[in-house]
């Protein structure tokens, strides 16, 4: 044993020679990430073997945490292939989910496959801006308001400040608010194929000096928590963050009945009844029935960052039973009460606030990016931002297919015994 060895590092650590974040200024970081586990396995009396057990360099993490001591394994699925047909998503994906809930690949990959069959899906970011908020402290109004005219007339400034500070990033708007002796700066940037969390802040510490030096507010924070992030927020749901998503589809009558074994009907009732309804009285900011559960595996898979879920799961879903509308991709009348007395369905879920990148961050992790590889999205689109565009499209129509599966079963009564079936 040597004082640069696993067990020598542990000790070292232990003795109080070193403290547990310096290892990797001793040994390289598969040898650190091994001496912190021979020391918590010392310390608690645990079997960390599966958790050392990982498949990559201990140094390709080294960006997305600290004081590693290995990798925690999540069972990864595949969902689809549907067809999706989106502002940058064109062509048929696979989805791929990392998660720990039985039956839930299942039943997405259930909607899906009626997605597919009613020959896919439409999809579109109609949104697109990263925020940061910083607040500032003034003396009172008169000052915010001094603060919010000298914003007003110079966003042009503040961007190049803004802009300076960044080769891929373009500042958008920065939207004002007075709360009393506070003044908060909403700033929203195009990231391009980067989530840019860590891009805008950067950005937006750039502009808040010129805002000091030209007005009398002073920053208190560079982020207010208006931005917001990572927290339920009725802003991001109104104007959103990240990118503002749709997806939707027409569903014929007679595959509702033999593939959901429920009616049109039925589905837009029980959205009615529990997402919009039941949403509203609990005074919840998703009106959905499991968005989140999508967006998280797919997160999980593609390197996001997970606890922007919160976020994700500001949606709305919309069912409504439909007559006598054309299709958009046949002059087949797809939407229309037949001779059966069967009606089509319209399925969307609108999701405010996905936050997602192709690049940076967890994308960067091989496992990750073998799982953006499946969608055909790693690294930086062509144009600039569409890689980004793409996942949200594909995530948004996985989040419709999970809604739509739920409120079938739900309708026509199965949810519990699909989960018995499959023994979950």
């Amino acid at each position: 044993m040597t004082a640069t060895d696993p067990d020598g590092l542990a000790d070292r650590v232990q003795d109080g020679d070193l403290r547990i974040h310096e290892l990797e200024d001793h040994a390289d970081p598969d040898t650190a990430a091994e001496a912190r586990r021979t020391l918590v396995e010392r310390e608690t009396d645990a079997d960390l073997s599966t958790v050392g057990d990982y498949a990559f360099p201990a140094e390709q993490a080294e960006s997305t945490i600290e004081n590693m001591i290995g990798a925690a394994q999540i069972p990864m699925g595949v969902v689809g292939p549907v067809p999706v047909s989106g502002g940058a998503a064109d062509g048929e994906h696979y989805l791929p989910m990392a998660t720990t809930e039985g039956a839930l690949l299942a039943s997405v990959n259930r909607g899906l496959s009626v997605i597919r069959d009613a020959d896919g899906a439409d999809a579109r970011v109609t949104k697109n801006g990263m925020t940061r908020a910083p607040v500032f402290r003034v003396d009172g109004v008169a000052e915010a308001a001094e603060t919010v005219e000298w914003v007003d007339d110079n966003v042009d400034a503040l961007r190049e400040a803004a802009e300076s500070t960044t080769s891929h990033g373009e500042l958008l708007a920065v939207d004002t608010y007075v709360v009393g002796d506070s003044v908060y700066l909403r700033f929203a940037y195009d990231t391009k194929d980067a989530m840019g969390m860590n891009m805008v802040t950067i950005a937006t510490r750039e502009a808040c000096e010129l805002v000091e030096a030209e007005t009398p507010a002073s920053l208190v924070a560079v982020s207010g928590n208006l931005c917001s992030d990572k927290k339920p927020a009725a802003i991001n749901a109104v104007e959103g963050r990240g990118r503002s998503v749709t997806a939707d589809v027409v569903i014929p009558g007679e595959l509702v009945e033999e593939r959901l074994h429920t009616t049109a009907e039925a589905i837009a009732e029980a959205n009615t009844r529990k997402n919009l309804t039941g949403s509203a009285k609990a005074g919840s900011l998703g009106f959905n029935a499991h968005a989140a559960n999508v967006v998280a595996a797919a997160f999980l898979a593609t390197g996001q960052d997970e606890a922007q879920v919160v976020e994700a799961a500001n949606a709305i879903t919309t069912m409504e039973a439909r007559e006598a509308t054309a299709s958009p991709r046949s002059d087949e009348r797809r939407s229309r009460e037949r001779e059966d007395g069967t009606t089509d369905l319209y399925a969307a879920v609108s999701l405010a606030s996905l936050e997602v990148g192709t690049v940076g961050g967890g994308t960067k992790l091989p496992t990750q990016a073998e799982a953006l590889d499946v969608l055909g999205l790693r690294g930086g689109g062509d144009p600039a931002g569409s890689n980004a565009d793409a996942l949200a499209e594909i995530i948004a129509v996985g989040a419709l297919a999970g809604e739509l599966s739920l409120l079938a079963a739900l309708s026509s009564r199965h949810l519990a015994s699909a989960h018995e079936d499959l023994g979950r």
